[in-house]
């Protein structure tokens, strides 16, 4: 069985967002998705994808690769949005449409039953991302929340809690990506911004840790135990010696953290979870049993594929050199206990 984790649908075209806004913002000026400030050297998407169709954005186009060509079961949709957006209050318009529009052209009339759906809601608007996951929260194949991985500050900090606490309350991961648009980007570095696309793609996909150590030092994952979260980026090769050093430095200096109960890397297994289309770790297929076994990561990584992203690879690719029950786990076992996918009858035939 094999669960894609992060997939990415797209608009057939840039106008067609502006079918899902409110009137009082359909005439407002938003960023084309395809100017982002780093372009992948050969497109952003896979090359055998451009054609009748833009990549990413017909279902049945989508439901053939992955379903019948790829094996995959079920498909988690993650659509991105335009960027962060300075008007906060268009930002989270938009976001809303996403929404709209997801429900519209890919979950209400997915006759496989097998695409599941993210709120796409605006981090900066705490208030109304909290009304976005209350309006739509309650629909079956919503199942978690989408956040982008750019922030003006890390994911610990006061002002986002109640974003996580009406996620955890309704049992919704929250699935942190990279979010392009012509928007208001913010540096991939802390030294500011990469001159070139590789070092953009190398460098930004590793804040998550910076949001990862916060969540836990803030205390935020101890306050809210059925909180979960997804890094859908990878960058899951840094994880070990960073939480050594998470953890090193809890240790010395428990009395400024004394809501954090326990050792940092202990708090892993019950929120944290990774998506990656490639193996993070040696390329070398003899050394990925053991690799897995730091920090437990077989236990925390899930297959996504980025479709219709350059990057996307198949799942023999993603668990070579893995023993059984790592890809087990790496392919459905973690994205099903994450999103409780399959009904019992179908776990039990397994």
């Amino acid at each position: 069985m094999i669960i894609d984790a992060n997939v990415q649908p797209h608009f057939r075209y840039n106008a067609e967002i502006r079918r899902y806004l409110p009137a009082t913002h359909k005439l407002r000026s938003i960023p084309d998705v395809e100017q982002q400030w780093y372009q992948a050297p050969g497109g952003d998407y896979r090359e055998d994808l451009y054609g009748d169709h833009y990549p990413g954005s017909d279902p049945q186009t989508v439901a053939r690769h992955l379903f019948d060509e790829a094996g995959v079961q079920y498909a988690i949709l993650n659509p991105l949005t335009r960027g962060n957006i300075a008007d906060y209050l268009l930002n989270s318009r938009i976001c809303a449409a996403v929404n709209d529009w997801l429900l519209d052209r890919w979950l209400e009339p997915d006759g496989t039953d097998r695409f599941r759906g993210t709120i796409r809601v605006n981090p900066e608007d705490p208030r109304g991302a909290v009304a976005e996951i209350e309006r739509l929260a309650g629909h079956p194949k919503l199942v978690q929340v989408g956040v982008p991985l750019q922030s003006r500050e890390p994911y610990g900090k006061p002002m986002f809690e109640p974003i996580w606490e009406a996620a955890a309350a309704h049992g919704l991961p929250v699935a942190v990506h990279i979010n392009g648009g012509n928007g208001v980007d913010h540096a991939p570095t802390f030294a500011g911004h990469a001159h070139t696309y590789p070092g953009y793609a190398a460098f930004m996909p590793l804040n998550y840790f910076v949001h990862l150590a916060t969540l836990i030092v803030e205390g935020v994952f101890g306050r809210h135990p059925d909180l979960k979260f997804v890094f859908a980026d990878g960058g899951y090769d840094i994880l070990t010696p960073l939480m050594w050093r998470l953890d090193t430095f809890w240790l010395s200096m428990r009395d400024q953290t004394p809501w954090v109960d326990r050792y940092p890397s202990e708090y892993l297994p019950g929120h944290v979870r990774f998506c990656s289309s490639a193996f993070d770790g040696p390329v070398d297929t003899g050394q990925r049993q053991r690799w897995m076994d730091f920090s437990d990561k077989s236990a925390l990584v899930m297959y996504g594929s980025s479709y219709p992203h350059w990057s996307t690879t198949t799942p023999d690719v993603m668990v070579a050199g893995l023993d059984d029950a790592q890809r087990d786990k790496v392919l459905w076992e973690n994205a099903n206990e994450l999103y409780q996918l399959t009904s019992p009858v179908e776990r039990s035939a397994r």
